[in-house]
């Protein structure tokens, strides 16, 4: 089966590659698809490593896109900021090889199914609430911890433009693995003074 994800998101890296253009131009292209597509785009990145300083413009981008869904918006809207940025032509390439990589696997598990879940406004605001909350995960300074949330915000934005209802629900579960790592891991660091003078005696 071939997915709409990735005939579509080569499409755009083909196109960023061949001349740049704005993260606001897309959205203009794709409509509301455009969701799904440029919160796909932007989770991408976070999974590879990746130049600096781009981890605060898609973190945002992705914030904000799953805020208006959670609202239940159908129209998607971008910060000036963020809706003029560009992909590095390099990024782009790299992720056009990635991207070919990760559609074989995705591929396997993906297709429409239970349609009513999928296709319910509810449960499009949920999935946009879960992405809201992941990317706010995304973007805490905690190193080594970018691949957990993007992987699920990219599962969650895929199942929704794939009306996979069934990958959706496991994307819920992943949100909650994410909540209770990232948990643990801040209640380590609230710890830390605690623990350490008794780790050293």
């Amino acid at each position: 089966m071939s997915l709409k994800f990735s005939r579509e998101i080569e499409l755009l890296l083909i196109k960023l590659a061949a001349k740049p253009i704005t993260l606001g131009e897309m959205l203009e292209e794709t409509a509301e698809r455009g969701f799904s597509l440029i919160i796909s785009l932007l989770a991408l990145p976070f999974l590879f490593p990746m130049p600096p300083g781009l981890s605060s413009v898609m973190g945002t981008g992705c914030l904000v896109l799953g805020g208006q869904m959670a609202l239940g918006s159908k129209s998607p809207w971008l910060p000036q900021r963020v809706a003029k940025f560009k992909f590095p032509r390099s990024l782009c390439q790299k992720l056009l090889q990635n991207v070919r990589r990760l559609t074989l696997r995705l591929e396997i598990i993906l297709c429409p199914r239970w349609k009513r879940v999928a296709t319910n406004i509810y449960v499009w605001k949920s999935n946009g609430f879960c992405i809201a909350w992941l990317s706010i995960l995304l973007m805490l300074p905690i190193p080594f911890t970018n691949p957990l949330p993007a992987s699920t915000i990219l599962l969650l934005a895929i199942a929704t433009l794939e009306a996979d209802g069934l990958v959706m629900c496991i994307g819920y579960f992943f949100t909650i693995v994410n909540t209770v790592f990232f948990f643990f891991i801040g209640y380590a660091f609230w710890q830390a003074p605690n623990l350490l003078p008794n780790f050293f005696r």
